[in-house]
């Protein structure tokens, strides 16, 4: 799907981030890593590069506006273009509800999880627009609901969703489409350690509290980190030319919308 396309990663950690990286790697890819941990982006490169493409790591705090500026430098020194963009950075918000999360805290989460993706993208519009890129924000299948204590959660999402919109909108005129995937529960590491977690709570075994989630799912599963790597990476590639300002749901039905 992305054969000899460049591809930025912003956000590359355990589960989705890898997945993202070495699946555009098996699509065709080259890949250009950014997060804060460098010893985790060397690790990811060594797979992306195992793959046959080349690899470029930037460790990069991807709120700061000097940092931000120096991987988009960097990805085009190297490289000499980018095609896509996918923003995966993500803080977890505060689980409060909204009339008792300090505010301070809501900021914080908007720094990460809205204006660090609005940045990049800013900054690399020049080179998608020559290129006749895309970009790809990860959302989350919280737009669907409003439970508590999701509130901030939600609200960071929505606010991501906004961007992901307008930008549609404002770059759609000079060949650049922005779109989303929103994942509900990936079946990783970190979801793992919640359902051990819970399982120990409950004094039940872990497989127990899978099969009650996977019980509401209409395929009776979980989503891996590879299955919604594909999906974003599918709104990247030329396969999806005519999809712009789309959110796409990857849930296995755990919600329809």
């Amino acid at each position: 799907m992305l054969a000899d396309k460049v591809v930025v990663i912003a956000g590359v950690g355990p589960g989705l981030g890898q997945a993202l990286a070495v699946r555009a790697a098996h699509h065709g890819a080259d890949v250009v890593l950014a997060a804060r941990t460098e010893s985790y982006l060397t690790e990811v490169a060594g797979k992306v590069t195992a793959a046959g493409r080349r690899a470029l790591v930037m460790p990069a705090d991807l709120t700061d506006d000097d940092a931000s500026a120096a991987l988009a430098e960097a990805a085009l020194a190297e490289f000499g273009r980018v095609d896509g963009l996918v923003n995966n950075a993500f803080a977890m918000p505060p689980m409060r509800s909204l009339g008792k999360v300090g505010l301070d805290d809501l900021r914080s989460s908007f720094e990460v999880n809205v204006l660090a993706a609005l940045r990049l993208t800013r900054l690399l519009t020049p080179a998608l627009v020559e290129s006749g890129g895309a970009v790809v924000m990860v959302n989350s299948a919280v737009l669907r609901h409003s439970r508590r204590p999701f509130g901030p959660y939600k609200l960071a999402k929505a606010g991501l969703l906004a961007v992901a919109q307008n930008l549609a909108s404002e770059l759609g005129p000079r060949g650049v489409r922005v779109n989303s995937v929103a994942p509900g529960w990936i079946w990783a590491d970190s979801l793992r350690l919640w359902f051990d977690y819970q399982a120990a709570q409950r004094e039940v075994p872990p497989q127990q509290i899978y099969d009650e989630i996977a019980a509401t799912v209409d395929l009776r599963r979980l989503p891996e980190p590879d299955e919604v790597a594909d999906a974003a990476l599918f709104l990247l590639s030329g396969l999806a030319r005519g999809i712009t300002g789309q959110c796409l749901d990857v849930n296995c039905g755990e919600f329809h919308h």
